[in-house]
This record gives structure tokens, C-alpha cells and sequence, in this order.
């Protein structure tokens, strides 16, 4: 946590009228206080900083990446900055994208690299201990489908062309939290490349190579273990007799291969999920805040999801092995019954798109809030007939002349 913590200097002491006491951004946990702020949005800011000098640099061959790696940061660039093209990458895409790139083949050959990698194990370290995760954060509208889809592209074509190396991986697991974010996500399915052609994700020449990737999406409800014989109340107790319980339920290998059987058999999974922020371990031994009622029931139930999502890719790291995990939601916030402050940011974040980025970049539509126009016992909505209705407040002058103006288009 003190990789987290910004040092904010005291106001110097003032005297007379006008001294003004200093404001401290807090969670209400006790992680700011007046001597320091918690606030990661410096060291994303340190990494974005990193990210745009390397990718300032204009010789390929000192991008420290692989060849096929740097075609595709030469395509996904020159297509973000072509305006003729009717479907293009916004820049927030490619900026997420070139963040997990460097992350994964710049920084391990860096001081300041290295010092990043080092950040981010010991930000899992407290909700993911057992997993390495990259987290980014692209608000609504976006565009995270597109963000998966470059990812994929990036490490299939790299894995296939290099079937020897052990940095990527042509195996991918996309969990969604429901069936409809699932059925969306279809598009993200190799033997299907319209997705990636007809965006211009992929250069032709690369179509074959990234057909040869492996893609499951599911729901994180695959993960829980079924039972494997269904047996009454009764049935169980005299089968059980004086010994222990028997096992009903499937093993966590066999709900491996019920989940996601394409991939059996293949290493280094690549796990990128969907809406993330419903997936941490929960905060051991935290002191929580007494809930009752329905948020009570809220932070039960966001407990058990994240349980069972994060017991799922632990279990694919133990079975199978994991080369990558994948964060991407527009609020990577930890929620109620995390153990965590609800609404803190996962500390894991690397890359932050927010919403009012994206309003003043023109991506998404400035959001208003309506005003109901409908008076109490009005049969009608007011704009229906506005005229009767404001023109007593109307100035006088020219009232005349507007309401014969107005009896004349009512005839035409």
C-alpha cells in the first residue's frame, strides 16, 4: 500500500484572517491523512509517461519487441491516424493495448521497467496474492471488445509464429459475469475473423496466424463445482452411515474440462475478464462496517461472485498455468463485502480511460439528466400546449404581434 501513497506537503502555517486548513481526499478508512494522500493516480500517470516516450521513438528495431509485435503497433498506429477509414482504433484503445505490450515485453529489460513489475506484484499481493493481474480502465463506450480483440491478436500471432517461446500463448479465456455480455463477446472468436477484417484489426497477411488460436468465453457461474450424483437428504445419510460424507461433487479438474474443454491441454491460458471489478480475492480478516437489509444482502452476494470467479482462474493456474490475466471494466472499483473500502480503485490499474476523458475526446455523448415536464394532474405533457401556459410571463410588448403570428401558422 505505501506504493500508493502520495506524499502531500503541509500548508505553511499562516497567521491573521484568510488561513485556510488543508483538504485531505479520504475514503473514510484512514488511508489519507494530512501527511500523505492515498492516491495511485500518480504512478499511472509515471507509467503512461513511460509508455509515450517508447512509443516516441520512431526506429522499430529499438522497440525492444518482437517483429511481429512491431507490425502490429505500425498497423494499429497508422490506422488509428487514418481518417479515410470509416472503422478505426480510438487512441485509448491502442494506448491500453501498448500499456499491457510494455508491461509485458519492454519493462522486464528496463530498470524502470523492472521497478513497474515489481509495483504491480505488490499490488496483487493483497486481493490476487496468487495471480499476476493487469488491470485497464476503459469507461463505457470505449470500446473494451476492441481492446480484447488487439490483445488476442497480439499474442496469437506472436505464439504461433514462435511456437517455442513461453511468453505468449494462442489459448485465451474470456469470462463474462452473464450470458448476454457472453453472447457479445462471440465476436471475439477466431474461426470467425470477420470481427478482426472487417475493423482492420489484423493485416491480411496475419488472418491464418491468428485462426489458429483458442478462444473459450464463459460465464464465472461455470466455475462452481456440481454435483455429480443427485441424491435425497435420506439417501446420503444411509450411504454415509458412520463414516465420513461421501463426495458428490466434481473435482476441480473435472469442472476444468466442463468449462472450458477446448483448452485442455494447452498452457499458459491467457484470461482476460470481462466487467472485472467482480473479481478479487476478498480482504482476510478486515473490519467491515455492520450492513443490514438489502446491503446486507448485496455485499453477500458480491463476496460469493468474486469467490467463485477468482477460485476459478486459480484453478486454471493450477491445472493448466496461466501466462496473462486481463482486467478490463469502465469501474475497476473493489464493491461492498470486499473487505476493501467500497468504491477504492484496484490498485493493479495501469491504464485509466475515464468517462470525462471520453466526453471531452467526442467517443461518448455528454450525459444529461431529465427533467420531467408533466405538471401534478396535468392529462398532458406541458411542451403539448406550452403557449397558454407561459404567455402571461411573456413581456408585453410585441405579445400581440406573437400570438397573431401564431393564430396564422395555426392555419397554414
Amino acid at each position: 500500500m505505501s506504493d500508493l501513497l502520495t506524499p502531500i506537503p503541509k500548508v505553511k502555517k499562516q497567521t491573521g484572517k484568510g488561513q485556510q486548513t488543508s483538504f485531505v481526499l479520504d475514503t473514510g478508512h484512514g488511508f489519507s491523512t494530512e501527511e500523505q494522500e492515498y492516491n495511485p493516480t500518480p504512478t499511472i500517470n509515471f507509467l503512461r509517461e513511460e509508455v509515450a516516450r517508447w512509443r516516441a521513438e520512431p526506429e522499430p528495431g529499438k522497440w525492444r519487441v518482437t517483429p511481429v509485435t512491431a507490425s502490429l503497433l505500425q498497423h494499429w498506429r497508422a490506422l488509428q491516424g487514418d481518417t479515410t477509414q470509416a472503422i478505426r482504433p480510438f487512441f485509448c484503445q491502442v494506448e491500453a493495448v501498448e500499456t499491457a505490450i510494455w508491461l509485458h515485453e519492454v519493462a522486464p529489460k528496463l530498470a524502470a521497467g523492472r521497478r513497474f513489475l515489481d509495483w504491480l506484484r505488490d499490488a496483487n499481493a493483497g486481493a490476487n496474492p496468487d495471480l499476476f493481474c493487469v488491470a485497464l480502465k476503459l469507461t463505457t463506450g470505449a470500446g473494451k471488445t476492441t481492446v480484447m480483440a488487439m490483445l488476442i491478436a497480439w499474442q496469437a500471432i506472436n505464439a504461433t509464429r514462435s511456437p517455442n517461446s513461453k511468453s505468449f500463448s494462442r489459448a485465451f479465456l474470456v469470462i463474462t459475469p452473464g450470458i448476454t455480455i457472453r453472447d457479445r463477446l462471440r465476436v471475439l472468436m477466431p474461426n470467425d475473423p470477420a470481427y478482426y477484417r472487417d475493423r482492420g484489426l489484423v493485416p491480411s497477411d496475419m488472418l491464418a496466424d491468428l485462426g489458429r488460436a483458442k478462444v473459450v468465453i464463459t460465464n464465472y457461474h461455470a466455475f462452481r463445482l456440481r454435483e455429480t450424483i443427485q441424491l435425497t437428504t435420506g439417501t446420503r445419510a444411509a450411504l454415509r452411515g458412520h463414516g465420513p460424507d461421501i463426495a458428490t461433487k466434481e473435482s476441480e479438474g473435472e469442472m476444468l474440462r466442463r468449462a472450458m474443454a477446448d483448452l485442455m491441454g494447452m498452457k499458459n491460458i491467457v484470461v482476460l475478464n470481462d466487467e472485472a471489478h467482480h473479481c478479487y480475492r476478498e480482504r482476510p480478516m478486515a473490519e467491515t462496517e455492520r450492513l443490514t437489509g438489502e446491503e446486507r444482502k448485496e455485499a453477500e452476494e458480491n463476496k460469493e461472485a468474486a469467490r467463485l470467479w477468482i477460485s476459478g482462474i486459480e484453478a486454471v493456474k493450477k491445472h493448466l498455468g496461466l501466462g496473462a490475466v486481463y482486467d478490463l471494466s469502465a469501474t475497476p472499483f473493489f464493491l461492498s463485502g470486499s473487505g476493501w473500502p467500497e468504491g477504492m480503485l484496484f490498485p493493479w490499474v495501469v491504464s485509466d480511460f475515464s468517462l470525462m476523458d471520453a466526453i471531452e475526446c467526442g467517443i461518448v455523448k455528454l450525459p444529461r439528466v431529465p427533467v420531467a415536464d408533466n405538471l401534478p394532474g396535468q392529462p398532458a405533457p406541458l411542451y403539448r400546449n406550452l403557449w397558454p401556459t407561459i404567455r402571461q410571463k411573456m413581456p408585453k410588448k410585441n405579445r400581440a404581434r406573437r400570438s397573431s403570428t401564431r393564430r396564422s401558422c395555426r392555419r397554414n
